[in-house]
């Protein structure tokens, strides 16, 4: 593969500001591999390291490039690489833990004890560590899973999202045949309202508002409640026959939101928080409730240990993700990419790019 010298990034110049650059093309070290960007997906956390929500911590300097749902081509391997290839086809993960620390001996390097912290061989692409809004970008090997021909690039970018949903599937054990509810039907609510059902979940209700309702229940929701024309606790109980539901995906991270999905369980039943809140929001738990009922509330950061999982799902057709791109743009129009995303243009559910041009 011919790599270039030059290549064209989104480039964060300071908090709010970015541009359109040429840039050298990194050169992959010891133990990584530089990838030819394919499509590469905005997410939800984006618009706030884009707009410097974040700065000094995400991203902790500038010039900065940002993105990490991305798929694309191996073009080059550093020493140490044994078993990837030039010409692979990989989709990336942004999730890299230190190797040593006893979170990362557990697996659960989303939650390294080194965040942030390279010397120690932390990585957060696209976050702490530069990312894929660009024609190449290095990562290393542990960050990146082999799809097959019959997984698209496009599709391949959505494993991140999907990832972050089955995590959280994870954590609660989908009982098979249970009754699950799922509040906020974005990407994220989305992805976990299909995996529930393609991990054995009899009746998935999805909670939120039109028009995302409306694509909720063309994408499979068994039910949808809009919180905006009842209580959506009342509506879910009297679905449930006054139950509850087993499992509350919280997808929305909108406040307020926590304290509905505990009364929506019924006795025993789990909450994981999948949302992300913002900074300062806190909830009053019903204790009393929450202890007699014996309900579990988790918390869910990431998708360790779930790319090759959702590859394989996607790859055997027993999730459908085409349906979630709803928008591409090619790298010079990532502007109007991100505008389309943020504002919800046209119905705007996940907006793909593309630096190297379309698949």
């Amino acid at each position: 593969m011919t790599i270039p010298d030059k290549m064209k990034a989104m480039v964060l110049t300071g908090p709010g500001t970015w541009e359109l650059q040429e840039v050298d093309v990194p050169v992959p070290g010891r133990g990584q591999v530089l990838c030819r960007i394919d499509a590469v997906a905005i997410c939800g956390s984006d618009p706030e390291i884009i707009h410097g929500g974040l700065p000094g911590i995400w991203p902790p300097s500038y010039p900065f490039i940002a993105g990490h749902e991305w798929a694309g081509t191996v073009a080059a391997v550093g020493p140490d690489v044994l078993d990837v290839e030039v010409g692979d086809r990989v989709a990336g993960e942004a999730h890299k833990g230190c190797g040593y620390c006893s979170n990362c001996l557990k697996g659960r390097y989303t939650l390294c004890l080194n965040y942030g912290k390279p010397e120690t061989g932390h990585r957060h692409y696209g976050f702490t560590s530069q990312g894929a809004y660009a024609q190449y970008n290095v990562y290393h090997r542990k960050c990146i899973t082999k799809i097959p021909e019959q997984v698209s690039f496009t599709e391949a970018a959505m494993c991140d999202t999907a990832g972050v949903a089955l995590h959280g599937l994870e954590l609660a054990e989908v009982i098979p045949g249970s009754t699950v509810a799922v509040i906020g039907p974005g990407p994220i609510g989305m992805m976990a309202m299909k995996l529930a059902k393609a991990m054995g979940a009899g009746s998935v209700i999805v909670v939120g508002r039109m028009p995302r309702l409306k694509t909720a229940m063309e994408l499979g929701a068994d039910q949808v409640v809009d919180f905006s024309k009842c209580d959506p606790v009342e509506k879910v109980k009297a679905l449930t026959d006054g139950l509850g539901v087993s499992l509350v995906l919280e997808c929305s991270g909108a406040p307020g939101t926590i304290i509905q999905a505990l009364n929506m369980c019924g006795k025993g039943g789990k909450v994981v928080m999948l949302g992300v809140a913002k900074d300062g929001v806190t909830e009053a738990i019903p204790l009393k409730f929450t202890t007699h009922n014996e309900l579990s509330l988790l918390g869910s950061r990431a998708n360790p240990n779930t790319s090759q999982k959702v590859i394989r799902m996607i790859a055997s057709k027993r999730i459908d993700v085409k349906k979630m791109v709803t928008h591409a743009f090619p790298l010079e129009e990532i502007g109007a990419a991100f505008e389309t995303f943020e504002k919800r243009l046209d119905g705007a559910m996940k907006v793909v790019i593309y630096p190297n041009g379309a698949e």
